[in-house]
């Protein structure tokens, strides 16, 4: 079975014109009706096929179009293949001598050789299409005149045929196993239909070299004997062509008996349908193969006839031979005595003649019996999966079609053979010549369509020409047949029904103007060309819900699944209600027109009831059960024979009970058929009424969704490109002040500078710490943006840190007037936390409330409970209004209390970071206030309390122990080159400066270096073009670190080894930079050697009070220069008469020497009294 994962299924309304678009909704819900209605399409469930029709090899392409590809034969292999099975047709022989009992050997000849013709002419022009297109008999039938589901009747009067003549067939070789083995005809029909099976399965690939290595044994076996009969017995032809029949009237030519026997040999026509069905692997004709392909056409498409006409007058021979030797005339027309009798004259042994025979027929049957098994699997796959919408693969029809010529075996089918075949040629020949007329008159005039089109999704389902005519040619010929218009009808009605099916098929076509061929338009990829071919033929598509490749041939484009489909998921698929054609294409909209045509207007509403469908459908079921029970009638009474007569009234009441109960449980089925279908049409309009509305809220959605990710895509660039601008101008601004921080330190530290210029060497760096500050702030917020701020959490002194920040707040409070309170005792002693982003969220929140608050109180409260840290920082400043309150945390906004302080400057980023390294670090911060009574945040955070000591912090360092080491320096800009390698080389390093990537290299060529330090924008080859140079011309494998302004590289993959902990940002912070090169060079760094001092600086005036040294003592301590530098300053506008003891402290703040500056303080504290 077709295995699908069954979902969802949109089905669509059926479409109101023939693109299937109506009124569409537009934007906000209301429907528009100049806008087309948006295309409803099913949901694709990718179709996954068993293995048998997954497998090509056993699949042979049943249900589709065979592709370039896969004909790989030569022409003369498929012309060998195709004659091969036609060639070893033992009916043949039967059929002739039942045709010489019947109507004496003129009339047989006769009717052969027209029968012979006829093939010809209407088979040539079906053998050349099949080859040219890739196309079996039932898509070329579709494509023809028949339409997609008109085709399915001669899809079933093309099986019955292979399976009718499979029973012949396997019946004779049942007697030959009979003959020989004395095996049951039961069990030897059993044999003979198993036997088949494995040999069909794989296809055109098996039979092929099956066919063809057997086919100079089976001509062996044929021809000898006839040699040797026609030696022994000379008279031989002269009785055959004096056999006047079993009734005596055949001895010279009789009309009636020649179109009787004409009528049951057209019957042969429909093998036509076989060898197009091996034809259909001929490669393409190419200049270069030309003839071998047009012989290939000829012998394996109409060549088997003349080897056909042979063995028919050969088994004419043959059964005049067997009468000659007394066997009655129902087992002379047996192929098997016939045989025997022949091979008799070769071997005189018996046994041999009957193993000859046997081998003889063994052979044959199962050449012709693999065609018919092969040709039937092909038939019923096309009829099923029309019907049923499902297709469990090739190798199960075969096994069907097999079952019932099993069955039929059982019926004695020999003595009906006549009959069977004179109906059955009737409708054959019909089929047959509507689909020649095609091909030879309408194509040609412009009638139908060039080339073959068989896809489902361009051919309307049933077409009338094909239909109409092979339909009112069966009609007529089956009356004649029946004797309706006379003896001379009866017996030509084999002609009746092809003239008239080849005279109705243009007429019809002419008539309706060629509409009905196809329900849209050809693509482009698969439209034919003038000369047939297609175009775009080599072009694979992948289909949509197999998600294999085929050729444009075989693809069409399907709207309700939105892409190109192939011919077999289209024949297949259930759900799309052929929703790429036009209604009038649709089967049951095509049956509504014609009754409609065929009824007065007044009967029209009542066409669509279930009544009217229920007795149509009964009307179908009725027909064709008394069809059958017919048939079946006429095979028994032709069994009884002699006991027909006696037999035939009670066997006639039986069948006509029989029937009235059939009739009876067809009845009750087919009404709760009918309500089923009216129930399920129901559901089905509901669910398309209800469906259009979910798609139309679809696209509305879809519509809205496209517009908000539009406004996320345009926001996701603006955000890009501010974090290029910052990360641009960070590094446009770094460079500069990288020299001008460094520069200012150095000058900063030189003790021979006078004060004055001391004091504005002080400004300066004071201007750039504060510029620094903004800028790392601005890149703060954008690497928390993007998402490529890391946190450092290691253990951290909590307790300790929150004193500190404790100590610095309270003498700021102090100072404005402000009472600073603070409860930190609840904190643990040491967590694991990252404790500058702690620090940095802490200061920032106290920092704002001290500067905005002019009275009252700030507190600072933590508490820590169950691994979560509460800090609380509350002030009484003038409160932030509820409209600022959503505001305060974007970047550079500011509330109008701060807008209104004078006072209060800052970059207004503080907030905006606390808040982002608050959630980045896990936790949560929130804000109330009310406007003239203060504000309270509360931050809490996840940090883990942990036990035992936490290491000190290392002494500063100053040289390092062990051999000097060699530094390199590669920056374009001098004076940050030059600044770093003073730096480096106060700490003991010799350093080696490069200008630019090229000089680097030229440096490692002629030294070796210990450490690299490079920067990244450089003209000529950048940094990591020179990472890249020196690695790979083996210069060095010293470690590099990159020393860059450019801060967003830091996290940027590379192909280098450089790692976030290997990029140093500027401005260079040196503890950073030693840190990098102890670790990479394992240094031992020694204690920075405390110059000596200097007597303390003569302090003229006054010390302040005991309480301000504490406080800046504290500040000291805690080495923060700009709080030191504030501090000087409050106490110095508050005790103005200490100005001048206060003037050399400032002095050490400014040159960042604190351990002085705390050595002063410490002999003033103990100096000076307490309060």
């Amino acid at each position: 079975m077709v295995v699908s994962k069954v979902g969802a299924c949109m089905l669509a309304r059926p479409p109101r014109t023939s693109q299937g678009l109506g009124p569409k909704r537009a934007s906000g819900g209301r429907v528009n009706p100049g806008a087309p209605e948006p295309q409803q399409r099913v949901i694709k469930v990718r179709r996954d096929y068993n293995a048998w029709v997954a497998s090509e090899t056993l699949e042979d392409y049943a249900l589709r179009f065979t592709p370039r590809a896969f004909r790989k034969w030569g022409p003369q292999r498929v012309a060998h293949t195709a004659l091969g099975g036609a060639a070893s047709f033992l009916v043949l022989e039967a059929l002739g001598a039942t045709l010489l009992l019947q109507v004496g050997f003129v009339n047989m000849l006769w009717a052969v050789l027209a029968t012979a013709a006829i093939i010809v002419a209407a088979g040539l022009p079906i053998s050349v299409y099949a080859a040219r297109y890739g196309l079996d008999m039932d898509l070329l039938t579709r494509g023809a005149g028949f339409g997609y589901i008109g085709s399915t009747i001669t899809s079933l009067l093309y099986a019955s045929f292979t399976f009718i003549f499979f029973a012949l067939e396997a019946a004779i070789m049942a007697y030959a196993l009979e003959l020989a083995f004395d095996i049951p005809p039961e069990w030897g029909y059993l044999i003979c239909a198993l036997v088949v099976i494995p040999m069909v399965t794989h296809g055109i690939t098996v039979l092929s070299r099956m066919q063809v290595w057997t086919q100079p044994l089976a001509l062996a076996l044929m021809v000898v004997p006839f040699v040797f009969v026609l030696q022994a017995n000379l008279n031989l032809l002269s009785e055959l062509a004096a056999y006047p029949g079993l009734e005596g009237n055949g001895a010279t030519f009789d009309p009636l008996l020649f179109g009787a026997a004409l009528t049951v040999g057209v019957a042969l026509i429909t093998q036509m349908g076989e060898q197009a069905d091996y034809l259909r692997f001929m490669p393409e004709k190419t200049r270069a193969n030309r003839v071998s392909w047009w012989s290939g056409v000829l012998l394996g498409g109409v060549g088997w006839v003349i080897p056909g006409v042979l063995k028919m007058l050969g088994g004419a021979a043959l059964a005049v031979l067997v009468l000659g030797l007394a066997v009655p005339p129902e087992r002379a027309v047996d192929p098997n005595q016939m045989y025997l009798a022949a091979w008799e004259t070769v071997f005189s042994d018996y046994g041999w003649a009957v193993a000859a025979t046997t081998l003889l027929v063994v052979v044959c049957q199962l050449k012709i019996n693999v065609t018919n098994a092969y040709a039937g699997s092909l038939a019923w796959s096309n009829f099923f999966a029309r019907i049923t919408h499902s297709h469990p693969g090739r190798v199960v029809w075969v096994v069907f079609n097999i079952l019932i010529a099993l069955m039929l075996m059982e019926l004695g089918v020999f003595k009906a053979i006549g009959g069977v075949l004179g109906l059955y040629s009737n409708l054959a020949i019909s089929w047959i010549m509507a689909v020649v007329a095609d091909l030879v008159v309408n194509k040609p005039l412009g009638l139908s369509p060039k080339g073959i089109e068989f896809k489902r999704a361009h051919l309307y389902d049933i077409n009338p020409v094909g239909v109409g005519a092979m339909a009112l040619a069966s009609v007529l010929s089956i009356l004649a047949w029946f004797g309706v218009f006379g003896p001379w009808a009866e017996a030509f009605s084999a002609l009746v029904a092809a003239v008239v099916a080849f005279v109705a098929a243009p007429l019809i076509a002419w008539a309706t103007k060629g509409r009905y061929y196809l329900a849209r338009p050809a693509e482009a990829a698969t439209a034919p060309s003038p000369d047939g071919a297609y175009l775009g033929r080599a072009a694979l598509r992948r289909c949509v819900i197999c998600e294999r490749e085929y050729e444009g041939e075989d693809m069409a484009r399907c709207p309700a699944y939105g892409g190109p489909i192939c011919s077999l998921c289209c024949s297949l698929d259930a759900r799309c209600h052929d929703l790429c054609k036009p209604p009038e294409a649709r089967g049951r909209e095509q049956a509504r027109t014609l009754l409609r045509r065929l009824t007065p207007r007044a009967w029209w509403p009542q066409l669509d009831t279930g009544l009217v469908r229920y007795l149509l459908l009964m009307a179908g079921v009725g027909t064709v059960l008394a069809a059958l029970m017919a048939a079946v009638y006429t095979v028994q009474i032709d069994t009884l024979g002699a006991q027909a007569e006696a037999v035939a009234p009670a066997l006639r009441l039986t069948f006509v009970k029989l029937y009235a109960a059939l009739m009876l449980a067809g009845g009750v089925i087919g009404w709760w058929m009918v309500l089923t279908q009216a129930s399920r049409r129901v559901a089905q309009e509901e669910s398309n009424r209800q469906t259009e509305l979910l798609v139309r809220e679809i696209e509305s959605h879809r519509r809205t969704d496209e517009e908000l990710q539009r406004a996320r895509r345009a926001a996701e660039a603006a955000n890009q490109a501010k974090t290029r601008y910052l990360s641009a101008i960070s590094h446009e601004l770094r460079t500069p002040l990288n020299s001008i921080l460094g520069y200012a330190q150095l000058l900063d530290e030189d003790p021979s500078l006078p004060a004055p210029r001391k004091h504005g060497i002080g400004v300066i760096r004071r201007g750039g710490e504060h510029l620094l500050s903004l800028i790392e702030g601005s890149l703060d917020i954008a690497r928390i943006e993007s998402g490529k701020l890391t946190l450092e959490p290691k253990p951290m002194r909590l307790r300790e840190a929150l004193q500190q920040i404790v100590g610095m707040f309270e003498l700021q409070a102090a100072a404005k007037g402000l009472r600073f309170e603070h409860d930190v005792a609840g904190a643990p002693e040491r967590v694991k936390a990252d404790e500058r982003r702690l620090t940095q969220i802490l200061l920032n929140l106290l920092g704002n409330a001290v500067k905005f608050t002019r009275t009252g109180r700030v507190a600072f409260r933590a508490s820590h409970v169950r691994d979560m840290a509460v800090f609380e920082i509350e002030d009484t400043g003038p409160g932030i209004a509820a409209d600022d309150l959503e505001r305060i945390f974007e970047p550079f906004a500011r509330g109008a209390a701060e807008a209104g302080s004078s006072g209060a400057a800052g970059t207004g980023l503080g907030l905006t970071i606390a808040k982002m390294l608050t959630e980045l670090m896990g936790g949560e911060m929130t804000v109330s206030s009310r406007p003239g009574e203060g504000t309270l945040f509360r931050v809490r955070l996840f940090l883990p309390a942990l036990a035992g000591p936490v290491a000190p912090p290392p002494p500063p360092r100053g040289d390092y122990a062990g051999p000097r080491r060699r530094v390199l320096v590669v920056d374009n800009e001098e004076v940050d080159r030059t600044l770093l390698a003073r730096r480096l080389q106060g700490h003991g390093f010799e350093v080696l400066e490069a200008g630019s990537g090229v000089a680097a290299l030229g440096l490692l060529k002629e030294q070796a270096v210990d450490a690299i330090f490079m920067d990244l924008a450089m003209p000529g080859i950048d940094g990591w073009a020179t990472i890249r140079a020196l690695r790979e011309q083996g210069l060095s494998t010293a470690p590099v670190a990159i020393v860059s302004a450019n801060a967003f590289d830091k996290n940027l993959d590379n192909d280098v080894g450089i790692t976030p902990a290997d990029f140093i940002t500027k401005p260079v912070r040196m503890d950073e930079l030693l840190d990098w090169l102890g670790a990479q060079l394992r240094l031992q760094w020694l204690p920075r050697s405390a110059p000596a001092a200097p007597p303390p600086p003569a302090t003229a005036g006054l010390p302040p009070p005991r309480e301000e040294l504490r406080g800046l003592q504290q500040l000291v301590a805690l080495g923060y220069p700009r709080g030191v530098r504030q501090r000087l300053d409050e106490i110095a506008a508050l005790h103005p008469e200490c100005a001048g003891w206060l003037a050399p402290l400032r002095e050490l703040a400014e040159r960042f020497q604190f351990d002085r500056l705390s050595k002063v303080l410490d002999d003033a504290l103990a100096h000076t009294p307490d309060d």
